[in-house]
Formats: C-alpha cells, structure tokens, sequence
C-alpha cells in the first residue's frame, strides 16, 4: 500500500492546498464569459460569412441586399474621403449630441414627474389619465410636427428624442416609488424624516434600480428619435446619410450606416452598464453568472 500521506502540521495549512470554492466559482465565471463572448463572435463571422456566400453566389440579389465586403468599403470610404456632408466622425457626433441631449432632458423629466406623481396621489389622480393619452399616440409620428415648429436644426432631433425617452422612464420611476417598502417610509418618518427627506433618502435610493433598469432601453429610443428626425429633414447626421444612401439607391450605405448607428448603440449600452455595476456593487450577482 502507498504511504499514507503525512498529516498537516498543527496551526500550519498544508504545503498545496486545494482551491478554495470561491476561486473556483470565480474560474468558472471567468470561463462562462469567455465561452459566450467566443459564440457571440462565432455567430457573427458565420452570418457575415454566409451572407457574403449567399450575395456573391446570386442566393440573394446584392443590390438590393448588398453583402458585408461592400459595406466594409462604404464605411472605410466614410472614414478616409468623409461624406457629401463632412466627416463621418461630424456625422457622428451631430447624432450623438441630439440623441444625448434629448435623452437627458427625458430621464430628467421622467424621473422628476416619476418620482412626484409616485409619492402624491392627488398629483397621479389628476395627471394619471393624460399621461396614458400621450403613451397611447405613436410618438415617432410626432417627428413631422416637429420639424414643422423648429426647423431643421438639432431642435427637432431633440424634441423627437425627449418624447421617446419620456414615457419608459416616467413609468419605472413612478413604479419605483409605489414599490418602496412602507416599513422603511414609517421607520424613517419615526426618526424624524420630514416628507422631503423621506423623499431623497428612502425613495429616490430605493426607485434607482427601477430607474436604471429604463435607461438602457431609453438611451435606444433616443438614437431613434434622432435617425428618425434627420431622415425625415436634416442637414447632417447618421439619419441624413441613411435617406441619401436610399436616394441613390445605396443599399451598402444603408446598411453601412446602420452597422455604425448599432456601434454606437452597444458601446453607450457598454458605459451604462459599467456604471451601473459601479454604483450598485451592493447587488448579489445574478444566479446564472456562475453557470
């Protein structure tokens, strides 16, 4: 038989203790995101791949869905020699700012109003069922009108914007504040909390993941405004370049664009959710992190 091996010495750990079971959750965590970003990856280059196939061997007609090497050569085109209407990078930033401005002045408005009509019922009672009006009109119709008041400026873009982001934010913030939990209002009001510091000290804190959870689906609907507002009348932008691209029938603009717009897209979803995990590392994991 083998010898045994000899006991650890008394207050001593052993000489090659095994892992602990948080380094191997956190390996496993580690392994779990790898494995996802390398199918995401996957899943990419193979649509792009089997796009191209499909487009360069006639399966699909390439003018009217042009093919993933064409948009690559509109967008370094973009990028080297710029757009009829300047740079790409003045094209891109003229969005931005619309859609941030806009989204800005919305999560403000919906996250004030929010959190007001949550905490006084009469305010709700009496401004509850214009709200559910204006969420029930299509909003993006409203881009027309608006170009019509304030021309084909940024305004627009930004009007277009504010009323997109408004609503998703407005709700979770006012649901956020019916959720509190009544006992910490009672606590805080038995310790002396007046109505406003019951307001910026339990309610506010309490409605902010509510309120974070619309900002990621918010900060879309405000580069929709944005594109929305520019196609239908501007002078530069990401949406003006989609509207000159079909005016010439550039299927690979249109999509050159689009592939730009969606970059934007998940690099400001990227920072929401950096900012998120900085201000709420107070939060357990999600259960399946560790899968």
């Amino acid at each position: 038989m083998p010898p045994e091996t000899a006991p650890a010495v008394a207050g001593k750990p052993p000489a090659a203790a095994p892992a602990t079971r948080t380094e191997a959750r956190e390996r496993a965590a580690r392994n779990r995101k790898l494995g996802v970003l390398g199918a995401r990856i996957a899943v990419l280059l193979g649509f792009l791949g089997l796009w191209e196939v499909c487009a360069r061997t006639g399966v699909v007609d390439p003018f009217n869905f042009s093919q993933p090497s064409r948009i690559w050569d509109q967008i370094w085109q973009w990028v080297t020699h710029g757009t009829a209407q300047g740079s790409l990078g003045e094209q891109i930033g003229y969005t931005l700012y619309e859609a941030l401005t806009g989204w800005v002045i919305g999560v403000t408005g919906g996250v004030l109003l929010g959190i007001a009509l949550g905490r006084i019922r009469f305010l709700a009672d009496v401004f509850g069922p214009y709200i559910k009006v204006l969420n029930a009109i299509p909003r993006i119709v409203l881009a027309p009108i608006f170009l019509i008041w304030f021309g084909l400026g940024p305004a627009s873009k930004v009007a277009s914007a504010v009323v997109l982001v408004f609503f998703p934010v407005f709700f979770n913030a006012f649901q956020g504040a019916r959720e509190v939990d009544r006992n910490l209002v009672a606590n805080a009001r038995i310790l002396g909390a007046d109505n406003r510091k019951v307001t910026l000290q339990v309610v506010i804190p309490a409605a902010t993941t509510w309120i974070f959870t619309s900002l990621h689906v918010s900060f879309g609907f405000a580069l929709i405004g944005a594109i929305v507002g520019e196609y239908i009348g501007a002078t530069k932008g990401l949406g003006l370049l989609v509207a000159a691209a079909q005016g010439t029938f550039n299927a690979a603009g249109v999509y050159a664009a689009m592939t730009i717009l969606a970059v934007v897209a998940l690099l400001t979803e990227g920072l929401l959710t950096f900012a998120e995990k900085k201000l709420f590392r107070w939060k357990p994991a999600d259960a399946g992190d560790g899968r």
